[in-house]
């Protein structure tokens, strides 16, 4: 290095640190910008090998490095061609979001608000790509536009949707409606496809203001109407991982299917224990298994759970798999599990009669339902039994029955269960934890794989007890980690944010109703207003109301606590078979049992980020396969009648969820009457101008099927005759009919 170059390299306040990462150190990012940022103007990249005394073996690696701060928005190219900082450019990076109606909006990195795109900005962009964006004005609601300068980063390489021909053009409307332009197909390029099928299309030219995209089919996935096939678009157009690698495979394959003598080293002996599952009538995968006995005034219980950390090692193939599937993803007749069959239903699941390893949550509990004191530890179980909800309930209703004698060795474990349940039921109302009434439905399907009817799946004490064993372990797992200052990812459920609780506090005072707690109110808060409201008429109405103030439930390193059940530090630690998560907990626990500390490998930030997005992914691809099969489902109710209760509104009109059949539809505001109809979002209303006419969110009413959309997977209603809910409609009390019945509030995951 000579001497010239020397003494401005070394001017780099980065330099040791690029020393120890390259062999042949370039000038950092921080210092490229520092000089950029020093000239005050755009520099011409073979100036900038100047100022930086970039030799000519180095150029093209210099080169690369210019690109990859061009891609993460750091620098760009005026077009001069000359290299500009974008923080002076007045420059914001950030995603964009596609809308179904052709527009869209800009969602910074920076958090700052969105920015709109107008439909003639989208089309240089599909949603999901990355760009540098200029704030341009405004639009006549007074949000900032934005103008998109330039693409960092394309955001799709395939998508799903479906062949279309028209004037003897080939295009594809994508499944996502978020990515509205229509993508032309190249000549040649629909291979075996007909029209009308569903198909994967690899993009080859992306959008420009002067070109739409242009793809060519990869893949041929059928017709629309095949059994399955809107599985096999939600798998695609989520981008959900549903094939195992082969590698993944063989070393799954390579286990032996029962326990075998090395696995025992370090581990308790717990194959005494009457340890039974109990789970729905159609699990495969099981998870966890429970014993309880009496231990003085209270109670031991053994929470056992299938130690999947033992064969899933960090950094393996089933482990980097693992995290990228996040989780186990539950479609309507078939699940995309996150480990193998031969672990998920095998190995590392609690099936009957045979050993199983496990990790143990061994818990003292009061009789009053607290937890005194807790251990974990490694063992091997044999799980004595495999019941189900309903025969557990069957149990405990009648001891001398059926199915009390079939299970009759166990059957006292089971009643020291319920036992504890009771006590565990107490402790939960003490902490105020909240208790949502919801609705669980259950498809049934016909030979054909088409929706036969929809039913409600009716939870009993066997369910509730299985879910307080869960919570009294997550939470000992999460105290546990907590105490030992391990890292971990928290489940966290915060609270309501400032605007939210202002609007629902500005709601319930409308009924007479008072949110306690002030500026932080608790989980016992809400209870207490749920609990004043309990057989009220507009209770669903409240519910709703209530449940859609809270923020969604997220993976974190920092413990902020879960709002919802009134925790402190909460955890999931009982289904490692179907969330990372839970695995990631396991592991940590090991690691303080062993005096270590365990490394992901990666920030837990981020992982707490990816685990919260595959569950979100997952969430938002059984929504569309049931959303589908409703859709084909509700095509033979054309013209039918039905009454229901409206679950949401909107500027454009009333979601109405249907009484029986559980499907949900819209009415266009311009079917609700000769009348201007105005959105009240506060009230969670649509008042008419001249009629005062009110339609709110729980309002009963009957509605006539005429639409059902396969392509937007939109069911269209109309009002049938005058609504069912009685009384002056600017009465905030008035009665709904004594037929009423509660609509299907969403479960929140816990």
């Amino acid at each position: 290095m000579t001497k010239k170059k020397k003494s401005v390299r070394e001017l780099d306040p980065f330099l040791e640190r690029e020393r120890e990462q390259y062999e042949n150190p370039l000038p950092s990012r921080e210092y490229i910008l520092q000089i950029l940022s020093d000239q005050g103007a755009p520099v011409v990249e073979e100036a900038l090998y100047e100022l930086l005394h970039i030799e000519l073996s180095e150029e093209a690696l210099f080169s690369r490095r210019l690109r990859a701060m061009e891609r993460d928005g750091q620098i760009m190219r005026n077009r001069r061609n000359a290299i500009c900082m974008v923080d002076k450019l007045d420059l914001i990076k950030g995603k964009v979001q596609g809308h179904p109606d052709g527009f869209g909006f800009l969602v910074p990195e920076d958090g700052s608000g969105d920015l709109v795109l107008s439909a003639k900005e989208m089309h240089k962009v599909l949603h999901g790509d990355t760009v540098m964006a200029r704030v341009s004005g405004q639009d006549r609601k007074g949000r900032r536009e934005g103008h998109i300068v330039e693409v960092l980063e394309r955001g799709n390489s395939r998508v799903v949707g479906r062949l279309y021909e028209e004037h003897g053009i080939l295009f594809v409307v994508a499944e996502n409606r978020r990515i509205s332009q229509d993508i032309l197909v190249a000549p040649g390029g629909a291979g075996e496809a007909k029209v009308g099928q569903g198909v994967g299309l690899e993009i080859v030219q992306h959008p420009n203001k002067h070109a739409q995209p242009i793809g060519r089919v990869v893949e041929v996935l059928g017709n629309y109407a095949d059994p399955g096939m809107e599985i096999e678009i939600a798998l695609r157009k989520h981008d959900l991982p549903h094939e195992f690698p082969h590698a993944v495979e063989k070393q799954a394959k390579g286990f032996s299917q029962t326990v075998v003598e090395s696995d025992w080293a370090g581990r308790e002996d717990i194959r005494h224990l009457p340890l039974v599952t109990i789970d729905g009538e159609t699990a495969r995968d099981f998870d966890d298994a429970v014993y309880c006995e009496p231990k003085g005034k209270g109670y031991r219980l053994v929470v056992a759970i299938a130690d999947v950390s033992h064969y899933v090692q960090p950094h393996d193939a089933l482990d980097k798999e693992a995290l990228l599937r996040g989780n186990s993803v539950y479609f309507p007749r078939r699940v995309i599990p996150m480990l193998p069959e031969e672990l998920s239903n095998g190995l590392c699941s609690i099936n009957p009669q045979v050993d199983r390893l496990c990790m143990v949550c061994d818990m003292e509990i009061t009789g009053a339902g607290e937890i005194r004191r807790y251990r974990f530890y490694p063992s091997v179980m044999h799980s004595h039994a495999r019941l189900t909800y309903n025969q557990v309930a069957a149990m405990l209703a009648e001891p001398e029955g059926d199915e009390a004698r079939q299970f009759a060795t166990v059957l006292p474990h089971v009643q020291n269960l319920y036992e504890l349940f009771q006590r565990l039921l107490t402790a939960r109302e003490k902490r105020g934890a909240i208790d949502f009434e919801t609705v669980e439905t259950q498809m049934v399907f016909t030979e054909q794989g088409k929706i036969e009817r929809i039913v409600p799946v009716k939870r009993n004490d066997a369910h509730r007890l299985i879910e307080e064993c869960m919570l009294a372990a997550n939470v000992c797992a999460a105290r546990f980690l907590e105490e030992h200052k391990h890292h971990v990812l928290y489940r966290c459920h915060q609270g309501p944010t400032p605007e939210k609780l202002t609007a629902l506090r500005e709601f319930l005072g409308e009924f007479g109703l008072q949110l306690t707690g002030e500026d932080t109110p608790q989980a016992g808060d809400y209870s207490k207003v749920l609990k004043r409201v309990k057989g009220r008429p507009d209770a669903p109405l409240l519910q709703t109301v209530m449940l859609r103030s809270l923020r969604q439930a997220v993976y974190d390193p920092e413990n902020v606590g879960h709002f919802g059940l009134g925790y402190e530090a909460y955890a999931h630690f009982t289904s490692p078979i179907r969330r990372y998560p839970d695995l990631l907990v396991h592991r940590a626990i090991k690691a303080v049992l062993h005096k270590k500390q365990y490394q992901p490998g990666q920030a837990w930030e981020a992982l707490g980020e990816h685990c919260s997005m595959t569950e979100r992914r997952a969430d938002d691809a059984t929504r569309d396969v049931e959303a589908w099969l409703k859709c084909f489902y509700m095509r033979d109710h054309l013209g039918s009648v039905f009454p229901g209760t409206i679950s949401s509104v909107t500027g454009f009109g009333l979601f109405v969820s249907l009484d029986d059949i559980y499907t949900e539809g819209l009415v266009h505001v311009s079917e609700l009457g000769e009348d201007y109809f105005h959105f009240d979002a506060a009230r969670h209303q649509m008042l008419g101008e001249r009629s005062g006419q009110r339609y709110r969110l729980g309002d009963r009413v009957r509605v006539r099927v005429v639409r059902v959309d396969m392509e937007s997977l939109r069911i269209d209603f109309v009002l049938d005759g005058a609504p069912l809910r009685y009384g002056n409609p600017d009465r905030a009390d008035a009665p709904a009919p004594k037929t009423a019945s509660k609509p299907a509030a969403k479960k929140r995951k816990k």
